[in-house]
């Protein structure tokens, strides 16, 4: 299992491709031959490696699962218990509000075919900035993921096409008089978003000396013109070359979006080089963006409540190689999947300019993405609704005195 999770860190390396394919069939033959508990350790090392999963959650199930034998070892397991509790209580309190920011917010009252899904959305932060002190930053950070999704509403379900062209020039111009002949949900949400952008640059200018506000817009910008050109192929029936689809949707994913403001909020390294490679969409943001494009195309099932088509890159790819079968055309995706992950693993493992918290964090989007994007044929989302209950609502237990010292 060890050489297993090793094999999770490469970079292209042919020795860990060889090292990882040897490990996972050698662990798939001897599942067979273990007991139940074995068996489903071996067997969750396979679905979930510690490099490619959230660490919480994998605390939480050590923490579940072991059972020490040492007096100092079951000391320290109830030390992390208490420590798992109390920071559970934190992202509790996070959640009230977020959940009044979002109902006094009072978008979906005019937005009737948009998502409310505040808790989810805020479970991006959660995984992204897991650290208990960033408390502050993680609330600040949902808004701008829920306005994401919010445009993805708009784009895809809600607004004609004549009504999205001139929503994204006035985004592109940050014009609110640009605003008038559009319906009156459009101008509640870019005057939210407005107000937003104001709110986080004014309180990064007062935390790190820098105002951020143009290099958020400009993010926002590229977000509304990447969705537009989406909006345009499939309003027309038009399938873009695979390629074009995905170069296009790395932007379209709202990747670039959140990782710029979590590089303002985190504020480590803010200096102008720095803040020039965050707007130009680096590698490290390329390949996070990548990898959330095409698990969510690899999704057999649309969003909850989404009537909207936005396309796929399987569809794409079909379509530019018609001899090819949909089964086909899903394990190349995983393939290209696999590979973003090495591209993403050399970005992080090489020295680069980004902080430690930023670099965790674009790690982080990839681990959560699995469990945003794989919807079962009710499009639930059981391994994120597992996630959010044993995080959110579930206390590990306690072992009382005398067993802790037995």
């Amino acid at each position: 299992m060890g050489l297993y999770e090793a094999s999770q860190l490469s970079i292209g390396e042919d020795i860990l491709e060889e090292a990882g394919n040897f490990s996972s069939l050698l662990l798939n033959a001897c599942l067979q031959h273990l007991d139940h508990h074995q068996a489903a350790v071996v067997k969750n090392t396979l679905e979930h490696p510690h490099h490619k999963s959230l660490a919480r959650f994998m605390t939480k199930n050590f923490l579940t699962d072991f059972q020490g034998t040492n007096g100092w070892i079951n000391a320290l397991q109830e030390l992390a218990k208490i420590d798992f509790n109390m920071v559970k209580s934190v992202h509790q309190k996070e959640m009230l509000q977020i959940s009044k920011w979002w109902k006094d917010l009072g978008l979906t009252e005019e937005l009737k075919f948009a998502r409310d899904q505040a808790l989810k959305w805020y479970m991006w932060p959660m995984a992204i900035i897991p650290y208990p002190r960033l408390s502050e930053q993680r609330i600040e950070f949902t808004k701008p993921i829920s306005l994401i999704y919010i445009i993805d509403d708009i784009f895809y379900v809600g607004g004609t096409l004549d009504e999205l062209t001139l929503f994204t020039e006035a985004v592109n111009r940050w014009d609110l008089s640009a605003f008038k002949e559009l319906p009156e949900y459009m101008k509640m949400c870019f005057k939210t978003l407005d107000d937003i952008t104001n709110e986080i640059s004014t309180k990064v200018h007062k935390e790190h000396k820098w105002n951020p506000v143009g290099s958020l817009r400009k993010a926002w910008a590229s977000l509304c013109n990447a969705v537009l050109v989406e909006a345009k192929w499939f309003a027309s029936g038009h399938v873009p070359k695979a390629e074009e689809y995905l170069k296009n949707g790395a932007v379209s994913s709202g990747v670039h979006v959140v990782l710029v403001h979590l590089f303002f909020l985190l504020g480590h390294g803010i200096t102008k080089e720095n803040v020039d490679l965050v707007d130009d969409f680096p590698g490290i943001i390329f390949s996070t963006a990548t990898i959330l494009r095409l698990w969510d195309d690899l999704g057999s099932a649309k969003d909850e409540n989404q009537d909207g088509h936005d396309g796929s890159y399987v569809e794409c790819y079909l379509k530019e190689h018609r001899g090819s079968s949909v089964e086909n055309a899903r394990q190349i995706v995983a393939h290209m999947i696999s590979d973003m992950w090495k591209r993403l693993n050399k970005e992080c493992l090489s020295p680069n300019p980004f902080s430690t918290s930023f670099t965790k964090g674009s790690l982080n989007i990839a681990r959560m993405v699995p469990l945003m994007y794989s919807y079962d044929d009710q499009q639930c989302l059981p391994g994120l609704e597992e996630h959010m209950k044993s995080l959110l609502l579930e206390n590990l237990p306690y072992r009382n005195t005398q067993e802790i010292n037995e």
